[in-house]
Protein backbone atom coordinates (compact mmCIF):
# COMPACT_ATOMS: atom_id res chain seq x y z
CA UNK A 1 0.00 0.00 0.00
CA UNK A 2 1.69 3.73 -1.05
CA UNK A 3 1.12 6.55 1.85
CA UNK A 4 -1.11 8.27 -0.47
CA UNK A 5 -3.82 5.18 -0.67
CA UNK A 6 -3.24 4.70 3.19
CA UNK A 7 -4.27 8.11 3.83
CA UNK A 8 -7.01 8.53 1.37
CA UNK A 9 -8.02 5.32 3.24
CA UNK A 10 -7.65 7.30 6.46
CA UNK A 11 -9.48 10.28 5.36
CA UNK A 12 -12.74 8.34 4.47
CA UNK A 13 -12.55 6.42 7.43
CA UNK A 14 -12.67 10.12 9.48
CA UNK A 15 -15.32 11.26 6.97
CA UNK A 16 -17.48 7.78 7.44
CA UNK A 17 -17.01 8.49 11.30
CA UNK A 18 -17.94 12.10 11.31
CA UNK A 19 -20.84 11.91 9.69
CA UNK A 20 -22.09 9.37 11.57
CA UNK A 21 -21.69 6.77 9.14
CA UNK A 22 -20.25 3.95 11.25
CA UNK A 23 -22.64 1.80 13.76
CA UNK A 24 -20.77 1.36 17.37
CA UNK A 25 -20.59 -2.02 16.39
CA UNK A 26 -17.79 -1.33 13.54
CA UNK A 27 -16.10 1.64 15.04
CA UNK A 28 -13.62 -0.62 17.01
CA UNK A 29 -12.70 -1.98 13.42
CA UNK A 30 -12.53 1.35 12.18
CA UNK A 31 -10.28 2.69 14.49
CA UNK A 32 -7.92 -0.63 14.80
CA UNK A 33 -7.61 -0.13 10.83
CA UNK A 34 -6.78 3.80 11.26
CA UNK A 35 -4.05 2.81 14.22
CA UNK A 36 -2.73 -0.14 11.20
CA UNK A 37 -2.25 3.08 8.44
CA UNK A 38 -0.82 5.61 10.78
CA UNK A 39 1.92 3.44 11.80
CA UNK A 40 2.44 2.20 7.73
CA UNK A 41 2.39 5.95 7.08
CA UNK A 42 4.27 6.82 9.99
CA UNK A 43 7.00 3.91 8.91
CA UNK A 44 6.65 5.30 5.40
CA UNK A 45 7.47 8.65 6.45
CA UNK A 46 10.83 7.63 8.71
CA UNK A 47 12.25 5.79 5.46
CA UNK A 48 11.63 8.59 3.44
CA UNK A 49 13.30 10.95 6.01
CA UNK A 50 16.31 8.71 6.12
CA UNK A 51 17.12 8.15 2.22
CA UNK A 52 16.94 11.83 2.48
CA UNK A 53 19.44 12.52 5.10
CA UNK A 54 21.61 10.19 3.25
CA UNK A 55 21.38 11.88 0.24
CA UNK A 56 22.46 15.19 1.69
CA UNK A 57 25.17 13.23 3.94
CA UNK A 58 26.62 12.06 0.58
CA UNK A 59 26.31 15.09 -1.20
CA UNK A 60 27.80 17.11 1.87
CA UNK A 61 30.48 14.75 1.60
CA UNK A 62 31.47 14.88 -1.97
CA UNK A 63 31.46 19.03 -1.74
CA UNK A 64 34.87 19.69 -0.93
CA UNK A 65 35.32 22.10 1.58
CA UNK A 66 36.34 25.51 1.12
CA UNK A 67 40.18 26.29 1.78
CA UNK A 68 40.83 28.09 4.91
CA UNK A 69 43.05 30.79 4.95
CA UNK A 70 46.26 30.58 6.88
CA UNK A 71 46.98 32.06 10.34
CA UNK A 72 48.56 35.91 9.93
CA UNK A 73 48.18 35.75 6.10
CA UNK A 74 45.80 38.49 6.23
CA UNK A 75 44.73 38.10 2.43
CA UNK A 76 48.75 39.13 0.96
CA UNK A 77 50.84 37.37 -1.36
CA UNK A 78 53.58 37.97 0.37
Amino acid sequence: MTYREATQELEEILRAIENDAVDVDELTQKVQRSSQLIKLCKEKLRKAEKAIDQVFNEENCDTPAPAKPQEGSAGSLF
